[in-house]
């Protein structure tokens, strides 16, 4: 009965890289032969830098959630951690979201060349989290420190304050 949780999560881990891998071989092949042979009158160089980046992310990312996956065994051979609960969100959920575009582009790529724009949400969202979490704390919220705040601002904050360290009473069932 020891390490069942650990077990289990690192059979749910298996369970959803099989799933994974499953999604990029199929969208791949499904764009391969569509685009390649079906419609190969209309393909161009691009199409092919197309093809090898977005196969680099699927590589990228994949590798990176297999990774995070990784079960660890002690000296012994016993299960000591199934690995990282591919559910949460962090890097983890950023892989998935670029593999789950990756997917979606490559499908819907066989129809027309311009859904390849959809990848620019990428570095577009990136800068954006940046952004939010680098650039702005540091730039704004930094130099703000020698400013005094007024009587009822600080009234206002202390009031919250004060309401947020309140202890909240949960009913329970009986």
């Amino acid at each position: 009965m020891a390490n069942q949780g650990a077990k289990k999560r690192k059979d749910e881990n298996d369970r959803h890289l099989a799933w994974l891998r499953k999604l990029v071989i199929i969208a791949s092949a499904v764009h391969m032969v569509f685009r390649f042979a079906v419609f190969h009158a209309s393909l161009s160089w691009l199409n092919w830098v197309g093809l090898a980046l977005s196969l680099a992310a699927y590589k990228l990312c994949y590798g990176g959630i297999a990774y995070l996956a990784q079960p660890t065994y002690d000296d012994n051979g016993e299960l000591i951690d199934g690995g990282y609960d591919l559910s949460m969100g962090g890097m983890c959920g950023y892989y998935h979201d670029i593999i789950y575009i990756t997917s979606f582009v490559h499908v819907m790529g066989i129809l027309s060349d311009k859904v390849w724009y959809v990848y620019v949400a990428v570095p577009v969202f990136a800068a954006y989290k940046f952004w939010q979490l680098v650039l702005y704390p540091y730039i704004f919220e930094m130099g703000g420190g020698g400013e005094e705040e007024d009587e009822k601002s600080r009234k206002k904050r202390e009031k919250a304050e004060r309401k947020g360290s309140r202890t909240k009473f949960v009913r329970s069932r009986r």
